[in-house]
């Protein structure tokens, strides 16, 4: 009969020091957390500032977004921080496909610059709709995306869906653009 020696108990559950892996806490996940909880605040109170129209017919209105997405983020936020702070924190990814001596491609990034500085000129010039399409389908094109064609269809529906929510049924003021001004529910 073979006898086993008892496992060593670490100091902390001994009642000792705890250990080092115990006692230092993940700074970036509670960073993380703050931030993401101050912005969720800073949309709570923003959304109060929101002007309604007196006598408005939409049912939900232009608040209930900023709203909801103030409570999701400070509730994620406070969920995120009592888990870290009860021990349980995310392991650390191990390096993918990633060299981190691989120079940054400065082309990418000046194409999705470009993308989203044309967002801003081309929301009035040719509308909403047009404009995602434009950001969307260049953004896909400048990561690599091997069928431009497809990116563009679908951000010409993510377009128009947004119209469609926001113009549309919400009341908001998104312009539709000379193309689609015509059509009587893409407008605001």
């Amino acid at each position: 009969m073979t006898e086993s020696a008892p496992a060593p108990l670490d100091a902390a559950a001994s009642g000792g020091a705890p250990s080092a892996s115990r006692a230092r806490r993940p700074l970036g996940e509670l960073a993380f957390a703050v931030v993401c909880a101050a912005l969720g605040a800073y949309a709570i109170i923003g959304a109060g500032f929101i002007r309604v129209p007196p006598g408005s017919a939409s049912v939900l209105g232009p608040r209930v977004f900023p709203y909801a997405v103030g409570v999701l983020l400070v509730a994620a936020s406070v969920a995120v921080i009592v888990q870290v702070l009860r021990g349980h924190s995310g392991t650390p990814d191990d390096g993918e496909d990633v060299d981190p001596d691989a120079p940054t491609d400065w082309l990418t990034v000046a194409k999705l610059i470009a993308c989203f500085v044309s967002q801003l000129f081309l929301i009035e010039w040719a509308g909403w709709p047009f404009a995602v399409t434009v950001l969307f389908g260049g953004a896909a094109w400048a990561l690599g995306a091997k069928r431009w064609w497809t990116a563009l269809a679908i951000g010409f529906g993510l377009g128009l869906v947004t119209q469609l929510v926001f113009g549309a049924w919400l009341g908001l003021s998104l312009p539709a653009g000379p193309l689609l001004d015509w059509i009587p529910i893409f407008h605001g």
